[in-house]
């Protein structure tokens, strides 16, 4: 494969000296390209246009922000799930920051991503592992939109993974139907769980949920020596305040 610096320098060492400045122009390039680990085209367009390099584990990063982001809003669900790759993957501060930054460049969306993921494609456990965590970020919310499936079918070829490989890691982070299977929450239902009356105002009804949801998101029973008991009861908590607030938002039209 030809790398941009390589090519520039050919063309301009033959420009200026012929075959002999040809090849020392490419060598040259090459030198450069390595040094800075250009991957191609595309990349060398990002580096002009002011964007840094990606790191493997920020790349998974922005993978996760795009497809947060993809059906047009990033829930709580996707942030808490962003967070918990993190936790998988037992990042340093460092890292960790890297990788927030990472999440929000993906929301972004202005990244061409193709030759970042032929990077990867020839670690098939890193190619495997990749899309593993794409999908558990699809199934955070609980289901998969058109969006998200037409990205991880383009990623999971581009990863050199197969159709059918890709269509067999959804439904192995498919939430379960007996698990999702969760009865209808009423109006007043979900008001009881906001702890707000019919008439409270929007910006109080979307106060009220997120102070709820700060108080009993696991994410606060990080480091206390919390049981998988509590952790899993609040995880439910959270999921009954997000499906509260989304029944009165669509209950007033919000």
């Amino acid at each position: 494969m030809w790398w941009p610096s390589t090519v520039v320098g050919l063309g301009a060492g033959f420009a200026v000296a012929s075959i002999p400045g040809a090849l020392l122009g490419a060598l040259l390039g090459q030198a450069m390209d390595r040094r800075l680990r250009v991957q191609g085209w595309s990349d060398l367009r990002e580096r002009l246009q002011g964007r840094s390099p990606l790191r493997d584990e920020e790349l998974l990063f922005v993978l996760l922000g795009r497809l947060a982001k993809s059906d047009g809003r990033v829930e709580p669900l996707h942030i808490h799930q962003a967070r918990q790759e993190m936790l998988r993957l037992n990042l340093s501060e460092a890292s960790r920051l890297r990788a927030i930054d990472a999440f929000n460049r993906g929301k972004a969306g202005k990244d061409r991503l193709d030759h970042h993921l032929r990077r990867i494609k020839a670690q098939p456990h890193a190619s495997e592992g990749t899309l593993r965590a794409c999908w558990r970020m699809v199934w955070a919310d609980g289901k998969a939109g058109r969006h998200e499936r037409a990205l991880l079918a383009d990623w999971g070829g581009k990863l050199g993974l197969g159709r059918q490989q890709v269509q067999a890691l959804a439904r192995e982070y498919e939430p379960r139907a007996a698990q999702t299977a969760e009865p209808a929450l009423s109006y007043a239902a979900a008001l009881q769980l906001l702890g707000v009356a019919a008439d409270t105002e929007a910006g109080q009804v979307k106060q009220a949920y997120r102070r709820l949801l700060s108080r009993h998101h696991p994410d606060k029973l990080q480091g206390s020596g919390a049981s998988e008991a509590q952790v899993r009861q609040a995880t439910a908590r959270t999921r009954e305040l997000h499906q509260a607030y989304a029944v009165v938002r669509k209950r007033r039209g919000l």
